[in-house]
């Protein structure tokens, strides 16, 4: 995974739950599998014909998907999803297709096909399978969820999220008001129908569409949850799924948040343990502890928490503790970025210049340099919000549960239990809620984990091939968001070979 595609994660903003507990009742059923037989209503989708054309890149073809809006009401009214696929190359008998999603929720599959996964996946699995990618409804270029302008996102993403006082609290408050009362009004006929299951149904038309009897795919973080989801509703046309940097979709959305703030924290500690080593880290020299480094990145933050430095911004950002918090968040995907937030933090730690982590916030944010963002969070939220009840309803739950997310983190703990807040305010009810998923009857299903991974804790990949009944669970020991095509020749050739061959790796099986 790239650093260019942070944002491919179950972000830093997505939903918590105002149920206390941890994970669903025993007595609570898993998600159940949809009637084999597909309802009538829905054969003028399932039959459709696409109109494949040139698109963008060389090699592409690009069609538009119908899909029911409602499934429950399939002639009410239809929402438009964009698909992109690139052929397979030869040589070799073709497999059929592979469909990838890069995660989110609210990332573009078919940007992630465009600049990646058609490009850079093995030679050996491009020749074997047709790469296909569908924008999830709502996403990019599938009638995209808005919420904001540029210049309110702007503000958004500065409003500080470690209040002092009750003054800030009702900014904060007012902030996340702001934005949920933007999607409502921007994307009301939407906004009710981007659930995870829905889009799992959307997977399988297309699956149909294109003539395969099975689904082959490849998900990474929020992606995890989309396959596992889709192999929940359809066990039977299950072919071979890779789950890479998976959820555990058993837990609330305040645990959920929860791990992640610790998840982060073990991330920073890596790379608060190799910064330290370093001739040219910020945070400490040569024997500092990682916890001192961490307490020094606080200070650092709380001092920007009262004064921002400059950042060489066109627009007049400043850098603020939102900010900061952000880029040093956006480089723990990827341990090959350490260098880099290094550098960023020395420039703003000892020259007061916010630039280098502002260039960070702004790759999370998918800002480009015209202060246009894409919908990522605004699809993040409009997804998470309708998948899950709100983590907290009010500030006095975020107060109260304070302390256990700056247990989790020391560093990011209260600032994230602050943006959990996001969802009390959403405009729809949510349509979901903490389940067990476990796809009986299905083929073999890959789960991978990595150890230190920040965004997906290794824990929950261990939960989620657990409750599968078919699930396997390859662990990669390292660091940085998911495995796969990050480096590790063990991952990468255990996954491969499931994907030519559907022969899952042995249990237990481990890499670095």
């Amino acid at each position: 995974m790239l650093l260019a595609a942070a944002a491919l994660l179950v972000s830093a903003c997505s939903p918590g739950s105002s149920t206390t507990a941890s994970t669903v009742s025993t007595a609570d059923a898993a998600l159940a599998a949809l009637p084999r037989a597909t309802p009538s209503a829905l054969s003028p989708y399932y039959e459709q014909k696409l109109t494949w054309r040139p698109c963008g890149v060389p090699g592409f073809e690009c069609a538009t998907m119908k899909a029911p809006l409602d499934y429950a009401k399939p002639a009410s009214g239809t929402v438009k999803l964009a698909v992109a696929r690139k052929k397979a190359t030869g040589p070799g008998k073709r497999i059929g297709s592979l469909l990838v999603n890069p995660g989110g929720p609210g990332g573009s599959a078919i940007g992630y096909l465009q600049s990646y996964a058609g490009i850079g996946y093995p030679a050996e699995v491009r020749a074997r399978y047709d790469m296909v990618a569908v924008d999830p409804r709502g996403v990019a270029r599938s009638e995209p969820v808005e919420c904001l302008t540029g210049p309110r996102m702007d503000a958004y993403t500065q409003t500080d999220v470690t209040p002092d006082d009750e003054k800030e609290k009702g900014e904060l408050v007012a902030a996340h008001k702001e934005f949920a009362e933007g999607c409502g009004r921007d994307s009301p006929r939407l906004l009710r129908h981007v659930s995870t299951v829905e889009a799992a149904r959307d997977m399988d038309v297309l699956r149909a569409v294109l003539g395969d009897s099975k689904l082959h795919y490849v998900g990474a973080s929020y992606g995890t949850f989309l396959g596992a989801t889709y192999a929940g509703l359809y066990p039977g046309r299950v072919g071979r799924l890779v789950l890479d940097g998976a959820m555990d979709p058993s837990l609330s959305a305040r645990r959920l948040n929860e791990d992640q703030t610790a998840g982060f924290e073990t991330a920073f500690q890596a790379f608060a343990k190799d910064c330290v080593g370093q001739s040219d880290c910020p945070l400490g020299g040569a024997g500092t502890s990682a916890a001192e480094a961490g307490r020094n990145l606080r200070a650092f933050f709380d001092g920007l928490d009262r004064a921002p430095v400059p950042a060489g911004d066109a627009d007049g950002r400043k850098l603020g503790e939102a900010l900061a918090t952000t880029g040093v968040i956006a480089a723990m995907y990827d341990e090959t970025a350490w260098p880099q937030l290094r550098e960023a933090l020395t420039s703003a730690m000892k020259d007061k210049d916010g630039a280098g982590l502002l260039v960070l916030a702004d790759s999370y944010y998918e800002r480009d340099e015209n202060g246009k963002y894409t919908n990522l969070m605004f699809a993040n939220a409009a997804v998470n919000c309708v998948d899950l009840p709100a983590a907290f309803s009010g500030p006095d739950e975020v107060e109260k549960a304070l302390p256990a997310f700056e247990k989790a983190s020391p560093v990011f703990g209260e600032g994230l239990a602050w943006t959990s807040l996001n969802c009390a305010y959403w405009p729809v009810r949510p349509t979901g809620e903490p389940h067990r998923i476990e796809a009986k009857g299905a083929a073999p299903i890959l789960v991978v984990g990595t150890t230190r991974d920040p965004a997906t804790p290794y824990a929950w990949a261990e939960a989620l091939a657990d409750q599968l009944a078919s699930g396997t669970l390859l662990t990669y020991d390292g660091d940085g968001h998911t495995a796969y095509g990050r480096g590790s020749a063990c991952i990468d050739s255990a996954i491969n070979r499931y994907l030519l061959q559907g022969a899952a790796p042995g249990k237990g099986k481990r890499c670095s």
